[in-house]
């Protein structure tokens, strides 16, 4: 047993890298799907390399009071009473860390990444957070066991200075202050992540250093640092990788929009934005996956696709929610944190609503959720949307259940809001732009009473049987809005807001994670179905392909391009993964720290991405694109330049 305070912390200090660590193995094992394939014995001491200099950062941050006060230089404070206290601040904060790194454990299945201080606007305005945690809790038991046995280990394995041995006076003050001489350099060391003088400490981004793939940068990651080192920082940095001309030559967010023969001036728009309907999900999309018996669970959907146009490479711009809406409506990708989480979500921004207000449509949103949910009211009004249903506006409708037919944690269920957003396009003009966001295919994956029996995850995933369900609440959405008089006429637009839990070995990769169907359907046939391979989709390229659609003629900002006038050549998508960008066109896929590419993959011939052909493969024309790209949206997102004027 330790005599001195300097030894005691030591045994601490060592005693919370075996807890983080031992929060590491649990989110390694919890999410092994994820990671357990692409695993090396060289990746995993190339891991924990990183993960000691990740925890190290943290535990100075976490344990820092605890530090400071026990090797304070004042023996007044040696006391019992002191210590027990200190005992008390190291158990709670260290369990606070811990409890972080069990949560993201489950979390990161739906976002891709650790938890940055960001979760506490997301999530700031749901009222039912605490039933969502408490009902995670319960289904993941295990992990509550596990945080239990953690903080019982830390409380019991906390070493105390043995009380009673008085040294002298100057030997006391001697040793600390030494102590302190010898902690403080360190210290900084740690914290900064390096004792090069010059470089900068390190953040969330660095993590991809040790590892292969951005996703298993969260393995070297841990919540807390995630957390404290995003506290006020600035979201949207310029970069100056080349000059502002070079910059307008290379790539220019301003699209006008083609007029020909596919353009149907004043039809009506339907956006469907679906909550995690990954595209693992639609049989006819993966004709390749289970020896070609494979259905999928979303058979209207399906029937659906048959006389749609579509695209076998589509994505995501972003992995939850709040990324969806500004990349469909709006054409703004994801970079960085969400966009409705900055500053920027102030600057002026005109989505399609905003466009097609202006052609004298008439706009509506629907979201069944609580009105202030996920900021998607405020967005949607920011945009131009001039009317928005939510719970509120459902609750005093008399011909539906009200808050019985709520779902107990986010929402009113898929159908009877669907039914109830028919009823209220009744009173809409045309033509009119309609945009919903549905929410029953989400955790914690229950259906309504009534299907439960019926519903089932015959796939071995809790969300199989409620993407079974939203399907079903589309079929009788669409069975009811074919006998309307303006369905005809309308312009039907399919689309995810991000994938979910995935069980086939693509859809976990880092491109996988974004794969969603982009189903455009017209009843009229005026848009002819297809499955296209030869070019890739994007959600930011919806709203420039609806305007193509709708024969609008002024020009306007957005980083997505008309799908139907650009080169499939030309067609690109790009998403933001753990501090790394991956852009694709034609047949490859790059990754982007920011600094440098870091990996080339042939996403269509190796659509595992285990072969990274970085230094064979010419990426330099990709990467100088894919940086303008960059610097165009944090300038026009630092300098409010989303709306395009005479200026910009």
């Amino acid at each position: 047993m330790p005599t001195g305070a300097v030894a005691a912390v030591i045994v601490n200090m060592a005693l919370a890298y075996v807890v983080m660590m031992l929060t590491r193995i649990i989110f390694f094992v919890e999410n092994w799907a994820t990671f357990a394939p692409y695993m090396s014995w060289s990746l995993a001491g190339s891991m924990l390399r990183g993960a000691l200099v990740f925890d190290t950062s943290a535990l100075l941050y976490v344990n820092a009071l605890y530090l400071v006060l026990t090797l304070l230089p004042w023996h007044g404070k040696e006391t019992l009473g002191f210590h027990r206290a200190m005992r008390w601040l190291y158990v709670v904060t260290n369990a606070v860390a811990a409890a972080g790194n069990l949560v993201d454990s489950v979390f990161f299945q739906y976002t891709g990444r650790r938890t940055t201080v960001t979760v506490f606007s997301e999530f700031g305005a749901e009222g039912n957070i605490t039933s969502i945690i408490l009902t995670e809790a319960m289904r993941h038991w295990y992990l509550v066991l596990a945080f239990a046995v953690l903080v019982w280990l830390v409380w019991r394995g906390f070493v105390m200075p043995r009380q009673g041995v008085r040294p002298p006076l100057w030997r006391y003050y001697v040793t600390r202050v030494v102590a302190l001489l010898v902690f403080t350099p360190l210290a900084i060391i740690g914290i900064r992540g390096s004792a090069t003088a010059g470089t900068r400490p390190i953040t969330i981004s660095n993590a991809n250093q040790y590892v292969n793939r951005p996703v298993e940068a969260t393995v070297v990651l841990n919540t807390p640092f995630s957390i404290i080192r995003s506290i006020g920082k600035k979201a949207f940095v310029t970069p100056h990788y080349m000059s502002r001309d070079e910059m307008e030559r290379t790539f220019q967010p301003i699209v006008h929009p083609v007029t020909d023969s596919l353009s149907h001036p004043g039809k009506n728009v339907v956006i469907l934005i679906v909550e995690s309907m990954s595209k693992e999900y639609i049989g006819s999309l993966n004709p390749q996956l289970d020896g070609g018996r494979y259905r999928g669970y979303m058979p209207f959907v399906d029937s659906l696709v048959s006389r749609s146009l579509t695209w076998q490479y589509s994505y995501a711009n972003g992995r939850i929610s709040m990324d969806a809406m500004p990349s469909i409506l709006a054409g703004l990708p994801m970079m960085v944190e969400p966009f409705f989480l900055t500053p920027a979500s102030l600057n002026d921004v005109r989505g399609i609503s905003a466009m097609l207000r202006d052609e004298g449509y008439e706009t509506a949103f629907f979201h069944g959720g609580h009105n202030i949910s996920m900021g998607f009211s405020a967005f949607a009004h920011s945009i131009g949307f001039e009317r928005y249903f939510g719970l509120d506006e459902y609750c005093q409708s008399d011909d539906y259940g009200g808050m019985d037919d709520f779902d107990g944690k986010w929402a009113i269920w898929d159908e009877p809001f669907l039914q109830y957003m028919l009823d209220e396009m009744d009173d809409l003009d045309q033509p009119f732009l309609v945009s919903a966001f549905t929410a029953s295919s989400h955790h914690p994956y229950n259906v309504p009473e009534q299907y439960r029996d019926s519903l089932r995850d015959e796939g071995g995933q809790p969300i199989h049987k409620c993407i079974r369900y939203t399907d079903l609440a589309l079929r009788r959405f669409f069975e009811r809005a074919s006998r309307e008089p303006w369905y005809q006429n309308t312009i039907f637009v399919l689309v995810a807001d991000h994938t979910n839990q995935a069980s086939h070995p693509q859809y976990l990769t880092d491109l996988g994670r974004y794969s969603i169907p982009i189903i455009f359907f017209a009843p009229d046939g005026s848009i002819r179905p297809e499955l296209r391979s030869d070019g890739i989709a994007q959600q930011i390229d919806i709203t420039p392909t609806l305007m193509h659609l709708l024969g609008y003629k002024r020009p306007f900002v957005s980083f997505g391009s008309d799908l139907l006038s650009t080169p499939p050549g030309q067609t690109w998508a790009m998403n933001y993964n753990n501090g790394v960008y991956q852009y694709l066109c034609g047949d490859l896929m790059i990754q982007f720290d920011g600094e440098r590419t870091t990996a080339v993959y042939n996403y269509r011939t190796d659509p595992l991405l285990r072969r990274n052909l970085l230094g064979t493969v010419e990426v330099d024309t990709m990467q100088h694109t894919l940086q303008a790209i960059i610097q165009q949206y944090m300038s026009r997102m630092n300098e409010n330049r989303l709306v395009l004027t005479d200026t910009n």
